[in-house]
């Protein structure tokens, strides 16, 4: 037994049968790249933002949940095909600087059970992001985006959706996520999660306090040690 958020008990109802990975600030450390363009993008548009607010508000949720926030939250309507420009320019960084997490393929490679990928980032950004850094293979084929459901994370459809998938019952399955309204989305799908901080947005922080808050029931922030993660 592990104590989760406020101190609450979180019992196992079953070992762990498949993993699911958050891709963007777990597999690879896309955030501070994305992060910082759409910053830009929305500055160019009016909005009156930074970047640490916008990481600390959109890190995680798809880019549908986040225009619906700056259209209620600053009255900017975004103009037709600034989603589209932002993610070609999102892509275009990548090209030139995305990596894949120190480890992580090592850590995949010697998992003894199931795993896929379940995504706030659109099916092309996804494949882009995972075969540039070597690591679509390793799911074969198994990568889950938030677009083949009606509500993205914090909403816990696409966990139940992967989870589905796959062939698991939640509470047989470890979400490994970077974000809030990752662990929400985790939890409300009734699914065990583990909070990662190795990403490079996550200088802030690097005690994860948010993530636990949230009711992550474990923090790690290094892949060479992932096995120690996964307790039954």
């Amino acid at each position: 037994m592990q104590l989760g958020v406020r101190g609450t008990a979180v019992t196992a109802k079953q070992a762990i049968g498949l993993v699911i990975f958050d891709c963007d600030g777990v597999l690879v450390d896309s955030e501070p790249l994305s992060l910082a363009c759409l910053t830009a993008g929305l500055n160019r548009i009016g909005v009156p933002i930074d970047l640490e607010t916008v990481r600390s508000r959109f890190a995680g949720t798809s880019m549908t949940s986040i225009m619906g926030h700056i259209i209620r939250d600053y009255s900017v309507t975004p103009p037709d095909g600034f989603v589209e420009e932002v993610k070609a320019e999102t892509l275009a960084t990548f090209d030139r600087e995305l990596k894949a997490m120190r480890g992580v393929a090592e850590a995949i490679r010697t998992l003894d059970r199931p795993i896929c990928v379940a995504s706030s980032s659109d099916p092309v950004r996804l494949r882009h992001s995972l075969t540039l850094t070597g690591l679509w293979p390793l799911f074969s084929g198994n990568v889950f985006s938030s677009a083949q459901v009606e509500r993205g994370k914090p909403f816990p459809d696409l966990f139940l959706f992967a989870a589905n998938r796959m062939g698991f019952a939640p509470d047989a399955c470890l979400v490994v996520e970077d974000s809030v309204p990752g662990v929400t989305a985790a939890l409300a799908a009734g699914m065990r999660v583990a909070g990662f901080t190795g990403g490079g947005h996550w200088g802030h922080d690097p005690s994860g306090a948010d993530l636990v808050q949230a009711g992550a029931v474990t923090i790690f922030s290094d892949f060479t040690n992932f096995s120690t993660v996964i307790v039954d």
